[in-house]
């Protein structure tokens, strides 16, 4: 007989703990209401995770000896010294109290980047975030490395991605109005795995199926046709990476031309289509075909299908992760406007239908338990992808939609959940400019590339070792995520180390606002967030009542089953929030920042990598880098789900079986994957169903360097951000572009050196 079951949340669903007689946590269950759950957490309890978890506090040797910069060179080769945690949290509060008066709070870079927790108190970047603003404020960072030119851009001429991911139509709708389903780029069931949050009930496979099984005609446009799955016919056109942005503009041409084009919805509901229509000369079906592989007559085919019948156009968000990665978005929603279906049952556009289980959902939408972060009186801020340019160049000028900025002086980096060694690009790069900040502190779970290139190292529990509540926008469900068994090693939560360290540096009162416990703190977020809820009409029992039953659904109806409906029904009254409440075709704002790389209109601008560049005659092979199936970005790499995916310990790259051959590789090779920038190993793997000439070599592996001590080491593990450059997507927006990135490949051959990964760092007396 075991123990009752209780719940668990990760961003990736909803798990149902299991106990054994003693009341010992030992699996975990999918979630029995999930139509479709997620494997990646079930191993969350497994040896194999545990085995690297951060037990105690850890300093690096030559910082304890010798004081803050001391040998930071040999970040990630020295090892650590494990001290108890009252001599942590002094040394650590004496060098945040050193920092502050020396330099002042804008040398601190609070780094928080990942989906650390689904609870939403103990949210490391809430956590941290608060903490520093309790003690004067620090450097942040904007927007995200998935959606860096997207947030940016997309206030300008439509919404925030907030807004518009929280609004797309429904799935049912799709399926009972949609009659083509035109996708840029896929809709990648593995992405739809998550939710910010927690996701609870998976639709995004269910909802593909029954629009297959209505009858609507998909058309994916993408370099490799593994990134959509409805269970039956898809049409696929295998694009050349980056060249999206042509193939919009063409079939804008097309419409255009031919008088296709929706005038009155032009007229009405958007502005500056005259002056975009004037740039459309020469970008003719013809003129794409020799930048995109597309034939010229299938473009214009697809458009005339695209104006006789009821289409959707979806978005993937790998294609703004690249050189003028605003464009595709901005002709997307250009295209939109000319076929004039937005605000329709089943037409205009998502952005897009597939990377995180969000869009597209039936369920209300209503406010839930967020923790406060204060207010940040520092004004310095970088765009998330320019970590490493802040910290090689303090005092150099950087633009960022509309405005000029300055690089600050980071003396110290505070990172509290994220693995900066997985999402940045140019991790050689990284590297060289980690070595600038005196100190370099981090909470962490398990001994991740990050934590091992730390001078401090604060052990945090799992979300299964605490109290919590998971929500997720638009998520039927609010989980109580009630703690599974005890901390490891001498693990503490976040928001207990903060405010230890708030009690030393006199800023207590401040960060516990009064409340005791973590308890305290739930059971008042949570009827805060109730309150908020019941005025847009989702209800939500008592807190006492739902800790009790551990979980509550959000009762309510879902208001907005079709996006832009309220706009296209009275733009008058739904004015978006755009410079001239309209769409934004032609942006007078953009246009007036003067920005070569970015001008005021939807184009298509030559990425400065690109199988039509020069640069592949060298380096021939068009390298992507999405989201893996088997993890979230870096997380759980060493469970065994992950593990298994793996070849030979390598993570798999995927590419055309003629791509292969010509190289002597075969399937389940050792191969090399190198350019100018560094050179990685992973394990060949072969499939028609991607575009010759372009591979896939997903993220996630920890990066695992073969010689530390060297600027340019073989990466042993398969990660591709040994690979990718790091250069910002426009002046408007900074955001990362690592999918555009020519490699080559070769096959391996002889003894390769061993993944270490998952290995523990050594550890020293003192």
């Amino acid at each position: 007989m075991t123990h009752q079951r209780t719940l668990t949340a990760a961003h990736w669903g909803v798990y149902e703990v299991e106990y054994d007689e003693a009341g010992k946590a030992t699996r975990l269950h999918p979630f029995s209401k999930d139509p479709d759950p997620s494997p990646i957490g079930l191993h969350m309890l497994s040896d194999e995770v545990t085995r690297l978890r951060v037990r105690r506090p850890s300093i690096r040797k030559s910082w304890l000896a010798k004081g803050p910069g001391a040998a930071s060179e040999l970040r990630g080769q020295e090892p650590f010294v494990e001290v108890p945690w009252d001599e942590a949290l002094d040394l650590l509060a004496g060098e945040l109290k050193r920092v502050k008066e020396t330099y002042s709070n804008r040398a601190i870079f609070g780094g928080s980047y990942g989906w650390s927790s689904a609870g939403r108190f103990h949210h490391a970047q809430s956590q941290v975030k608060r903490f520093l603003n309790c003690y004067g404020g620090f450097v942040r960072h904007q927007d995200s490395y998935s959606l860096g030119a997207a947030r940016v851009l997309m206030p300008h001429i439509a919404a925030s991605m907030e807004e518009l991911m929280a609004m797309h139509t429904r799935w049912e709708v799709l399926a009972k109005d949609c009659k083509l389903f035109v996708t840029f780029g896929g809709v990648p069931h593995k992405n739809a795995q998550i939710n910010a949050g927690g996701a609870t009930l998976h639709h995004v496979k269910g909802g593909l199926y029954a629009m297959r099984e209505a009858g609507v005609r998909f058309v994916n446009v993408t370099p490799t046709a593994e990134d959509l799955d409805n269970g039956g016919a898809v049409e696929w056109l295998a694009i050349r990476p980056n060249t999206d942005a042509a193939l919009m503009l063409a079939l804008c041409h097309t419409l255009l031309k031919e008088n296709l084009h929706d005038r009155a919805f032009l007229d009405r509901y958007t502005v500056g289509f005259d002056k975009f229509a004037a740039t459309l000369a020469g970008k003719d079906a013809a003129w794409a075909e020799k930048i995109t592989g597309i034939p010229a007559p299938r473009i214009v085919a697809l458009a005339r299908e695209m104006a006789s019948t009821r289409t959707m156009l979806s978005i993937g968000w790998s294609l703004q992760r690249s050189h003028h990665g605003e464009q595709p978005f901005w002709a997307l929603v250009t295209l939109a406007c000319m076929l004039g279906q937005i605000g329709l049952p089943g037409g205009g556009f998502g952005v897009g239908y597939g990377p995180v289980n969000l869009m597209g959902s039936p369920h209300p939408r209503y406010s839930g338990p967020t923790l406060p972060q204060g207010s940040n009186p520092v004004p310095d801020f970088i765009p998330v992808a320019r970590f490493t340019d802040m910290l090689l160049h303090p005092g150099a000028r950087f633009d960022y939609n509309g405005k000029s900025h300055v690089y600050p002086d980071i003396r110290l980096i505070y990172w509290a959940g994220g693995n900066p060694y997985h999402h940045h690009q140019d991790l050689n790069r990284l590297r060289q400019a980690w070595r600038k900040p005196d100190t370099v502190v981090f909470h962490e779970q398990f001994w991740t590339p990050a934590a091992k290139m730390a001078d401090i190292v604060l052990p945090a529990t799992t979300s299964l070792e605490r109290d919590d509540i998971g929500y997720g926008t638009r998520e039927p469900y609010v989980i109580a995520m009630k703690k599974a068994r005890e901390p490891v090693g001498e693990a503490r939560d976040d928001y207990a180390i903060f405010n230890d360290l708030a009690r030393r540096l006199g800023v207590e009162a401040a960060h516990s606002e009064g409340r005791a416990t973590p308890q305290e703190w739930l059971a008042h977020l949570y009827e805060e967030a109730r309150v908020k809820s019941a005025k847009v009409g989702v209800t939500l029992p008592p807190y006492a009542e739902f800790w009790e039953a551990g979980i509550a659904e959000a009762k309510g109806e879902s208001r907005d089953p079709v996006m832009f409906a309220a706009f296209r029904a009275d733009p008058e009254a739904n004015k978006l929030k755009t410079p001239s409440g309209k769409f934004e075709i032609f942006s007078e704002t953009i246009a007036s920042f003067g920005y070569d790389d970015c001008p005021g209109h939807a184009t298509w601008l030559e990425p400065i990598e690109w199988l039509g560049a020069k640069t592949a005659e060298r380096y021939p092979l068009h390298m992507l880098s999405d989201q893996p199936a088997d993890k979230l970005h870096s997380q759980l790499d060493h469970s065994p789900h992950a593990r298994a995916t793996k070849i030979k310990g390598r993570q798999p790259i995927t590419l055309h079986p003629d791509d292969a051959t010509a190289r002597g590789i075969a399937a389940g090779d050792l191969v090399r994957v190198f350019n100018d920038r560094g050179a990685c190993l992973a394990a060949a793997r072969l499939s028609d169903r991607i575009r010759r000439g372009v591979v896939r070599l997903s993220t996630g592996a920890w990066f695992d360097p073969a010689d530390a001590g060297s600027n340019q080491p073989l990466e042993k593990h398969g990660n591709p951000n040994a690979l990718t450059l790091d250069i910002g997507a426009s002046k408007l927006s900074q955001g990362c572009i690592a999918q555009t990135c020519l490699v080559e490949i070769e096959r391996h051959d002889g003894s390769a050196p061993a993944v270490t990964a998952h290995q523990l760092p050594a550890f020293a007396s003192r």
